[in-house]
Parts: structure tokens; sequence; C-alpha cells
């Protein structure tokens, strides 16, 4: 049975589900999301794992305030509540926007993370949805009271074939999507989105990334799935991204968009659990991270030499 519960963390609600008993598993979600986009598969999780989920600020059941909505700013805020939970560290998988935000939690707090799996990730190169790239227009804030209507029970259809007309790929991704950006008919959670766009993305596409950085994952075990059909962020990224952390995992979902897990959640439970299985966990700090900076600075001078 999923528990939602929530604790204040600096003030402010946040809002996660919790559900089974075993080796902690971290699930973050997108950009306008909430933990309910890991419904279909949190249960089958629950059955070795202590699977927590969280709403991120400005999203779901927790608070909207005005503030910081970088990358950094979530990552922390996900270190506040494992913290709070007495959760010393946890096997982190992120989807969309939250592959971003897990990707920068590695980076801010390495002893934290015993795994990392990244799901259609933000952060890796520029391409990125019309619809997003829209929202970091200037002069957004007064189109989205228009296009979502507070009026919920027409929110749902207009948010639904807004979102068709982008040539989504299946259900999985209209309903993910409409579901996530439904929550924008409120104007703290408009302001949220917003400033958490702007954060990541410019009006040519993203404007943040891991792909310099993430040589650091070396000795994290790592794995990356990707929606082969996804048309939010191009399954391209995901080869990159393959590329660019050493030992890392790749599984590709035929026929799955941006949201695999919903796609194929019998498939992404499968990969996950073995993945999990047949890896131990990391054991870095922020003294091995040190070493390895330094390690490729000795590097590039020798091959600027």
């Amino acid at each position: 049975m999923t528990v939602r519960q929530t604790v204040e963390i600096h003030g402010q609600p946040v809002t996660f589900h919790r559900m089974g008993e075993g080796p902690p598993l971290l699930l973050v979600h997108g950009i306008t999301s909430s933990s309910r986009t890991w419904k279909s598969v949190m249960p089958r999780l629950a059955e070795k794992h202590t699977v927590i989920a969280p709403d991120l600020l400005g999203h779901g059941r927790s608070a909207k305030p005005s503030g910081d909505y970088s990358l950094g700013a979530y990552a922390s805020g996900i270190r506040d509540l494992l913290v709070t939970l007495e959760v010393p560290k946890a096997t982190v998988v992120g989807h969309s926007l939250g592959g971003g935000i897990a990707m920068q939690f590695c980076y801010q707090f390495p002893e934290r993370v015993s795994r990392l799996v990244l799901v259609d990730t933000g952060g890796i190169g520029r391409e990125v949805s019309p619809a997003l790239r829209a929202a970091a227009l200037p002069g957004a804030e007064y189109v989205l009271p228009l296009l979502f209507s507070p009026t919920l029970h027409d929110a749902g259809l207009k948010v639904r074939n807004f979102f068709a007309g982008f040539g989504l790929h299946g259900n999985a991704d209209v309903e993910g999507v409409a579901e996530g950006f439904a929550s924008l008919t409120k104007a703290d959670a408009r302001r949220a989105f917003l400033d958490t766009v702007r954060s990541v993305i410019d009006p040519t596409g993203q404007r943040v990334s891991a792909a310099d950085r993430l040589y650091l994952t070396a000795e994290i075990p790592s794995m990356i799935v990707w929606g082969d059909q996804d048309r939010i962020i191009p399954v391209s990224h995901a080869d990159l991204a393959h590329e660019l952390m050493p030992g890392s995992r790749l599984e590709i979902f035929p026929g799955a968009g941006h949201f695999p897990f919903n796609d194929d959640p019998d498939r992404f439970v499968r990969v996950l659990e073995q993945f999990i299985e047949e890896t131990g966990e990391a054991n870095l700090d922020q003294d091995h991270i040190r070493r390895m900076l330094q390690h490729r600075q000795q590097e590039d001078r020798a091959d600027a030499a």
C-alpha cells in the first residue's frame, strides 16, 4: 500500500509517497509531473525496495513558493528530504527534468548515491520539445492562463488537444504530459513551472548540460533508459549519455515514448531490478570527486601540451 506523507522542510510542506521495505529507491519525476507519474511501477518496485517518490517543490501537493527552481536547488531539496527521512543513500532514478536533478544530486552529494538511473533525461543536449521552448519565451506568463483555464472540467481536454498537436507518441506520452500540465490552472503552479523551465531551457533549446562532467560517474553504477519514439527529448541523447558515462548500461525501449515506464512498465521494472541486483553500491565522497577532477585536469593539460 502506498502511503502519502507530508513533512515540513525549511517551513515548506513537501509531499511524498513511501512504499515497501528494502534498499532505498528514490524516484524523481519530471517537469509539471508529480510522484503520481510512477504509479504504474511503484507497487512492483516496492516488493523489494523502500520506494520514495517525492512531489518536487512547485509540483503536485508540495509547496509552490517563490524562490529558486534551479537544478542545484532541487538537488539540495532532495538531500534535505533524505536527511529528514534518515535515509543515508539511495539508488536515484530520474525522469526528464528529474534526470537533470539526479545528475546534479550526484555531483553535489556523491556520498548519497548508490546507483544512478536516467530515464529520457534532460541535460544532455540542446534539443527539446517546441512546447517547452515556447514556455521560455518572454510573455509566456500571459499566455499560459489562456491555454489552461481554471475551469477544471475543461482543462484536461484543452491540455490533451494542445499536446497531441505536437506529435507526442502514444497515449502514455499524451496522458503523462496532459496530467502534469493540467496543474497549470493554478497561478502558483504556473509561476513555479515558468521559473523551472527558464532555469534550464531558453527559446533555442536546453541551456544546461551535464555533458562536460559525466566522466565523474565512472565509479557510480549507471543505467540509461529511453523510449525510441520520444518526441520531447530525442533518443540520440541516450547514445551521447552512454558514450559520456563510462561503464553505463543503455536500455532502449522500442515503440516507447517519453514515459517508457508507463509504455512498458513490466520491462522497466525488470531491467531496473536486474541492474540493481547485478551492481554493487557506489562508495564516493567529496575527496574522491576532488581526485577525479584533479586527474582530469592533468589529462587536459597533457592533451594541450
